[in-house]
């Protein structure tokens, strides 16, 4: 069975046909750079282009990177302002709308790493900001956004996500000082059985996860980059509940 999903992120808004029995994609992705500045009516304009592209007639995901709760955005912080409040299931047309990181993953618990896994599994987001997604014997917990915990006074995904590796030009060894900071406060904070890293970096996890040390084990999302489009289309009505993922 094949359903679409979108994945809406700070730098590009990505989308394919989904195929659930296999839990990857259909059909070649694609990606259009998120328009500057990212305002409701013109994110829906991207989304819309994407379920044209792939002319999808049917229910279709789409992820949001900030606090998605009923259906009502409620936290942008990559994004414009202007999408607090938005009801953003109506603005693209009846899709059904959650967290980007939640929605990666659910995508990872139902066929990646966290697969089978009981216990507490925290997957963490790496990109523009960073995203999560904590479950408790496979049930989400939704909306955590722990990429906004604060670190030496400042939220961490200033810190630790990958563009602020890009912005301070860090090497990805004195990058990897900062990850492991800022898992190590997590890792305390939640005593996970696993921790699983996705996000654009989980491809070159073999760059710097070497170089972060901790307790938990740590592994790259076997998903990779496609985690929130799967995810996305994983969370579907005909799905069922998006708060549990097996």
């Amino acid at each position: 069975m094949d359903v679409l999903g979108i994945d809406i992120g700070g730098s590009g808004i990505k989308g394919a046909p989904v195929d659930l029995d296999k839990g990857r994609l259909s059909a070649e992705r694609l990606r259009i750079p998120t328009p500057q500045p990212a305002k409701p009516e013109d994110v829906a304009g991207v989304v819309a282009q994407i379920v044209k592209h792939f002319e999808w007639k049917g229910p279709f995901g789409v992820t949001f990177p900030g606090v998605v709760v009923d259906d009502v955005v409620r936290t942008a912080a990559n994004v414009h302002h202007s999408w607090v409040g938005v009801d953003a299931a109506s603005l693209f047309g009846g899709a059904t709308v959650l967290n980007d990181a939640d929605a990666a993953g659910l995508a990872e618990m139902r066929y990646g790493e966290g697969r089978g896994r009981k216990g507490t599994v925290l997957m963490l987001t790496f990109g523009t900001g960073i995203g999560s997604a904590l479950f408790v014997d496979g049930v989400l917990v939704p909306n955590t956004e722990l990429g906004h915990l604060e670190l030496h006074g400042k939220d961490a995904e200033h810190r630790a996500s990958d563009r602020a590796r890009e912005d301070h030009d860090l090497s990805w060894e004195k990058w990897a000082e900062r990850v492991e900071e800022y898992l190590r406060h997590v890792e305390m904070l939640f005593s996970p059985a696993l921790i699983v890293l996705g996000g654009g970096v989980s491809k070159k996890a073999d760059k710097f996860l070497p170089h972060v040390k901790l307790d938990t084990p740590v592994v790259p999302a076997a998903l990779q980059n496609e985690a929130g489009i799967i995810g996305a289309a994983l969370a579907t009505p005909r799905e069922g509940s998006q708060a549990r993922s097996t």
